[in-house]
């Protein structure tokens, strides 16, 4: 039996691998994911909001390449809801006091 010419290149994988920019869109959130999820585990400090933020900006200009190339990943509410997250924390962040 002679694979089909859309099969992917890795044997017995049913899907293909994911493209450079998929790829370290995930690897944002892991990071994303392990700050925010350290602290509640070690109990040590959280991490600085402006790292937060600043990681979800990379991330959104990410999700901007993308929809360049791909229509279907055009999502402008789901972009606004980021910006909206975004600004919050950049609010939050920038009236604490000092530590």
């Amino acid at each position: 039996m002679t694979p089909s010419p859309s099969a992917p290149d890795r044997p017995g994988s049913g899907r293909p691998a994911p493209d450079a920019l998929t790829a370290a869109s995930f690897v944002l959130l892991a990071v994303l994911a392990v700050l925010l999820l350290w602290p509640l585990i070690s109990g040590g400090p959280a991490p600085s909001a402006f790292l937060i933020a600043g990681l979800l900006v990379v991330r959104l200009g990410i999700q901007f390449l993308r929809a360049r190339r791909d229509e279907r990943l055009r999502r402008p509410a789901g972009w606004a809801l980021d910006i909206l997250l975004i600004a919050l924390i950049f609010y939050s962040a920038s009236t604490q006091p000092p530590a």
